[in-house]
């Protein structure tokens, strides 16, 4: 098969189903031509089965934010972000150039979608630095050229820490495809100091609600498979996870105020100062959440 043929192929995939990137688009607040009417239509089916869809995966965002304000902290200013999506609410490039302007901080976002990639490279043209901020069209499995792609950016220095993110990301790959294999690979590309932040959702078996929306993620061109804990641990490779471990996303180093992070206001609407939306049921984030320093 050519790439052209490939390349076709895919981009109707990604025309005739959601997608999981425009699907979270649609869910921080993204609105048309970033994401279309069938995942618009997909998502709100989601949040009727599971009504705090879309506040975790505003946590899920939030929880990015705060991993790259302590990976400026710990003087890390280059990022790389695989399987991105759509960089229109909330990105890291943002945040680290509203945090630390003077760093200049370099991010590559990494996507393996067409349409996400071509919506990026427009919107990284208009808003960001092009610079220090590129979109890179690659595959997660096929790491080798991924990485040579990354390097030809011109942005990342092997040679120094890097903030490597993975998030809302390896829940969409299945054992069989042994996604384990090219996360060992961008570990041992990555320099010691390097940061690895990961996020998953966990398997619940009890919970109908997320049992529901993963059968019908797999109606998407992005179906998912949930993991236990100790599963997901596995793809840290043995380093040691910064405090406070493996957690919800919402209560990894939350800001004492939260009120100035994105959409907090309107997420605790109606709900008592200080109070969380999830209240007393943290499991209502959904991402479990950990951030590993390369020995």
């Amino acid at each position: 098969m050519s790439g052209d043929t490939e390349r076709a192929d895919s981009l109707r995939l990604h025309l005739d189903r959601p997608s999981s990137a425009r699907i979270y688009d649609y869910m921080l607040g993204g609105k048309g031509p970033n994401n279309y009417a069938i995942d618009r239509e997909f998502g709100d089916r989601q949040l009727a089965t599971m009504p705090d869809l879309r506040r975790a995966m505003r946590e899920n965002r939030r929880f990015v934010g705060r991993v790259v304000e302590t990976a400026l902290e710990r003087g890390i200013d280059q990022f790389i972000d695989l399987g991105a999506g759509l960089p229109t609410q909330s990105q890291p490039h943002e945040i680290a150039d509203r945090l630390a302007p003077d760093l200049k901080a370099r991010v590559v976002y990494v996507d393996n979608e067409l349409i996400a990639h071509a919506h990026s490279e427009i919107l990284l043209a208009s808003t960001a630095d092009p610079e220090r901020h590129q979109a890179v069209l690659g595959d997660f499995f096929n790491h080798g050229a991924l990485w040579r792609s990354i390097r030809a950016t011109g942005l990342i220095d092997p040679e120094r820490p890097t903030c490597l993110l993975v998030t809302a990301l390896l829940h969409f790959m299945f054992p069989e495809d042994r996604p384990d294999v090219p996360m060992s690979v961008y570990r041992d590309k990555i320099a010691p100091g390097s940061l690895l932040v990961l996020t998953h959702v966990p398997d619940v078996p009890e919970d109908d609600a997320l049992q529901e929306v993963t059968r019908e993620y797999g109606t998407t061109a992005s179906p998912s498979y949930l993991r236990t804990d100790e599963e997901f641990l596995e793809f840290f490779g043995g380093w040691p996870l910064l405090e406070p471990g493996l957690e919800w996303t919402g209560l990894w180093r939350p800001h004492a105020d939260r009120s100035q992070e994105p959409w907090w206001d309107e997420d605790t609407r109606g709900l008592p100062e200080g109070e969380p939306w999830w209240e007393d049921q943290p499991s209502r984030m959904y991402y479990r959440a950990g951030v590993a320093v390369k020995p």
